[in-house]
């Protein structure tokens, strides 16, 4: 394997390319990397050709055209489709960084995949939508052989600051959809907000200083980690009954608005499961006890 410490610029394939991998491409041949791409529509590439990349014929051209190989696609499926059909030789001693989205099961089960026709997965998680490829700021959380990770890392760290979290090769799929759970979930509050402000005839401008403040969370996450590591739910600061008065609130306030309940329907209904489960005079943080078994 190579050395992470790069001289010259290590040739990386680029497989799948949507938004996140042309990203990728351009990232690489902005450093001077020789990128070859593949992708099953081939117009994909046109602009990164134009830039100096090479359009593989296929995959098994694609595979052999570098050790590192950077596989974007939606999920494992998409990746047994596009490889599942080469000669696994193709394979043999290339590292393999999967960045698709899925669970960490399937992760698993793709590196094993993978290791059975002789390469090595690299899990990935990309951290920051494709305006943040290139920046050094930004993070991509990886798992897997830590010996891959440690040979490539200058070359995956051209990308994003690159984070390894341990040999397991689900980890970092674990990871990345925690930070989704979060992340959709707060958006999908902020689309809500954005129409239940729309019927009342303000927009998403108007607020937005209120949206900007409301989406950081850091104080309370701050707060409440050690508590709810340590089993603490005791309502001395908030309390779950005050919660779910203040959910039914805003699933009234959008049904009189006459926009979409279902959102703040789903939170009300989360709230007074919490409270029949016996939580009302604690935290609201005792939702993560609830939370933590299949609802009835």
């Amino acid at each position: 394997m190579s050395s992470t410490s790069v001289t010259t610029p290590a040739p990386v394939t680029v497989i799948g390319l949507g938004p996140m991998g042309r990203a990728m491409a351009g990232a690489f041949l902005d450093r001077g990397h020789p990128v070859t791409v593949w992708n099953r529509t081939p117009s994909r590439a046109d602009a990164l050709v134009e830039r100096g990349a090479r359009l593989a014929a296929g995959a098994e051209e694609a595979l052999s055209a570098a050790e590192l190989i950077v596989v974007s696609l939606t999920d494992q499926e998409a990746l047994y489709a596009l490889l599942g059909g080469v000669d696994p030789a193709a394979l043999k001693g290339r590292v393999l960084v999967n960045l698709s989205s899925d669970t960490p099961d399937r992760a698993r089960e793709a590196a094993a995949w993978v290791a059975e026709r002789g390469a090595t997965q690299l899990t990935g998680g990309v951290l920051t939508p494709p305006s943040g490829i290139g920046d050094p700021a930004s993070t991509t959380l990886y798992s897997g052989p830590r010996a891959a990770f440690d040979a490539h890392r200058a070359t995956l760290e051209v990308l994003t600051g690159a984070d390894h979290r341990g040999e397991d090769p689900g980890l970092a799929a674990l990871l990345y959809q925690l930070n989704m759970v979060m992340f959709w979930t707060a958006l999908s509050g902020y689309w809500q907000a954005i129409a239940l402000a729309g019927a009342h005839g303000l927009t998403a401008s108007d607020i937005r200083p209120l949206a900007v403040e409301a989406l950081d969370l850091r104080q309370f996450v701050e707060f409440y980690t050690p508590r709810v590591d340590a089993g603490d739910h005791r309502g001395d600061v908030d309390r779950l009954a005050m919660g779910a008065a203040s959910t039914e609130h805003v699933l009234h306030t959008v049904a009189d608005a006459g926009v979409d309940t279902a959102l703040p329907a789903a939170v009300a209904a989360l709230f007074r499961r919490g409270v029949e489960a016996g939580h009302a005079a604690d935290s609201s943080s005792s939702l993560v006890e609830v939370l933590g078994k299949p609802a009835a």
